[in-house]
């Protein structure tokens, strides 16, 4: 259900890649020598009372709970579309400024929870948690919600479900970890609206991008996925004929999805649980279609032929608004073609491929 984010993998996302791989690796060598682990354990008491700033570092970046490393793992690999939308630069931006504000809001927070339960905090969890949480605001705020199915008939399952049960479960898994997430939901908020034009100071400097597309891009940097290698650069019959057939299933797959919007709004759902619109399969999904109710020749021609790309009339308002976003106006001409001008459906659309 990590349907947000495409399957291109960490294609155009290299601080994402970095962040994946330097983090994670230096977490399990703490792992193995733990006697260095005291290095990197966030204590609030040492940084205010003995002044150790180097732990405010240290501290919080690299996790030591196994759990805590992969559960923001798979929360940074999801979302690594804002860093292939916005660009690395501003992605890396986000997460400075944030990473500041919630180191602020760390103490704050400590402070208050002393003040109001006489209670004195002396550590906190540690890694790059605060700043992962912040992100789910722009998540939250920018990312379109596309219905899956319904449990009981009453909820909801979305494209973004999962991502937010991967949250709750790092949010669950110590004690004081709801003090890193306030933290982070905190920042996030205040450097995205840009208050005091926080974004105009706390920033990643042109020179320092520069210096990391130059010795750092090349390393962290991923191939193109060959599925989207252009058919005249040489490729093989068979990746030829790989990306035919997936263009076929896209088109199919928006196809069905309006189709399956025009039937849920006529009859509710059967049983507890739809898997079949869950896990559609990719090869077969003309299979595993739910039955339908017998139409007239001109409509069912229509519901089962793919949606054209060429002849649909383009709003050019949505236009604009895609482009904006990042994406370029010949993707998004065809994504809103094919989505019947649906901006949402675009979007998810544009957003997985």
């Amino acid at each position: 259900m990590f349907t947000t984010t495409g399957s291109r993998g960490l294609y155009k996302a290299p601080l994402s890649k970095s962040l994946l791989l330097v983090l994670n690796g230096l977490t399990v060598m703490l792992t193995l020598l733990p006697r260095y682990q005291d290095l990197f354990v966030y204590h609030l008491q040492a940084i205010t009372q003995e002044h150790q700033v180097w732990r405010l570092l240290c501290g919080r970046l690299v996790c030591l709970d196994i759990k805590d490393s992969f559960c923001s793992s798979l929360l940074i690999y999801n979302f690594r579309i804002f860093e292939r939308r916005f660009g690395t630069r501003k992605f890396a931006s986000f997460l400075f400024g944030t990473w500041c504000l919630s180191a602020l809001m760390d103490f704050l927070l400590a402070k208050a929870f002393q003040f109001l339960f006489d209670y004195e905090l002396e550590e906190l969890p540690s890694g790059l948690l605060a700043p992962v949480f912040s992100l789910f605001v722009p998540f939250y705020l920018s990312i379109p919600r596309m219905p899956v199915t319904q449990v009981l008939g009453r909820i909801h399952i979305t494209n973004k479900s999962l991502v937010y049960i991967v949250g709750l479960q790092l949010l669950t898994s110590s004690p004081f970890m709801w003090l890193l997430a306030l933290s982070g939901l905190i920042s996030g908020g205040l450097y995205h609206s840009s208050v005091l034009r926080l974004q105009k100071i706390l920033f990643v400097p042109a020179w320092v991008s520069r210096i990391g597309q130059y010795i750092l891009e090349p390393v962290f940097s991923s191939s193109q996925p060959t599925s989207e290698t252009p058919l005249g650069m040489g490729a093989t019959l068979d990746v030829q004929r790989q990306q035919r057939m997936e263009l076929l299933d896209q088109q199919l797959l928006l196809a069905q999805y309006n189709e399956a919007r025009r039937n849920a709004r006529q009859q509710p759902q059967s049983g507890l649980l739809q898997w079949t619109r869950l896990f559609p399969s990719l090869r077969h999904r003309g299979q595993n279609r739910v039955p339908v109710q017998p139409r007239p020749q001109p409509q069912e021609h229509q519901s089962t032929q793919p949606p054209s790309l060429d002849n649909s009339p383009v709003a050019e308002e949505q236009v604009a608004r895609l482009v904006e976003m990042g994406f370029s106006r010949i993707d998004a001409l065809e994504a809103l073609r094919a989505s019947n001008n649906d901006i949402n459906m675009a979007t998810n659309f544009l957003l997985q491929h």
